[in-house]
């Protein structure tokens, strides 16, 4: 969500300062994300058609938008549909954008596979984007589970389910995630050299989603995993974006500092919009888990 800047306490970047954008601004790909969470509020369930209608009515340039996406719009304005307009991207922004379908589809697997390679093929075909866009669904709705039954994250377990469920996409990408059971515990400083000897932690969807996992699975509190992310450097708004919305499904509300929510930009789309659409989300994904339990 949030731009960072440099704010060296320990050696580590450690909070929402402004940067090439202002302190709490959210970036291109939240962008998409809301749109994403808003089509599935509309519809009760992730229409790819819908999805793309949204983004292309909460597109703002000044967001930083990668240059492939301006001909993405410019193809679905002039009506070319949604499973066509997409391009052969391997970036991780159908990856960052993808938290909602790990909400939403969180007890079953395969729908929300199915949802995640949707979504993400509205703007992403190549095979590691839609990888990528499994594993990290996929990662905050394990997450999501094993927070609301109140029990750990077992790491091994974690980390080959999500490499089972992008497996047939790309044999590459779960290969990749799998290096990550090779890490060993230690504090923050001590990750960031071996998680970057891993990965570059860049714009690639392969290179970007696993160490985000890694911010969530190495630590034990939402801002470690978030202060972890960020200081991996490269894509750092889509780091701390990923592994902050695995955490967030893991800890819940409540384990978001005050001071960074206050400081989150509150327009039109923000801060007390995006709760409230979370909490329209949850409400309509108990209903629909109700209704089921009764037939």
């Amino acid at each position: 969500w949030p731009s960072w800047a440099i704010h060296r306490e320990y050696g580590l970047l450690s909070d929402l300062l402004p940067g090439r954008f202002p302190a709490g601004f959210y970036t291109d790909d939240t962008e998409m994300m809301i749109s994403l969470l808003e089509a599935i509020v509309a519809e009760g369930e992730l229409k790819p058609e819908a999805a793309a209608a949204r983004f292309l009515a909460n597109f703002h340039p000044e967001r930083g938008y990668g240059g492939r996406i301006y001909g993405i719009m410019d193809q679905l304005a002039a009506g070319v549909p949604w499973d066509q307009a997409g391009t052969d991207s391997f970036g991780n922004g159908s990856a960052m954008r993808a938290a909602p379908v790990g909400f939403f589809f969180y007890d079953d697997l395969a729908e929300l596979k199915k949802a995640a390679v949707a979504q993400a093929s509205i703007t992403h075909r190549h095979p590691e984007a839609l990888a990528g866009a499994v594993i990290q669904a996929g990662a905050v709705g394990l997450a999501l589970r094993a927070g609301l039954e109140h029990r750990r994250v077992e790491t091994e377990s974690f980390i080959r389910t999500l490499a089972e469920l992008a497996e047939d996409l790309d044999r590459h990408s779960s290969a990749r995630l799998l290096t990550l059971l090779d890490l060993e515990p230690g504090s923050i400083p001590e990750l960031i050299p071996h998680i970057q000897a891993l990965f570059l932690c860049d714009v690639r969807a392969i290179e970007a989603v696993p160490p985000a996992v890694a911010s969530f699975i190495m630590t034990d509190d939402f801002v470690s995993a978030v202060t972890l992310a960020v200081n991996l450097g490269g894509d750092t708004d889509t780091l701390g974006a990923m592994a902050g919305a695995v955490a967030g499904a893991f800890y819940g509300q409540t384990a978001l500092p005050l001071s960074w929510m206050q400081r989150l930009e509150n327009g039109p789309l923000g801060r007390d919009f995006v709760i409230d659409l979370c909490q329209k989300a949850a409400a309509l994904k108990i209903n629909k888990i109700n209704g089921q339990s009764r037939t």
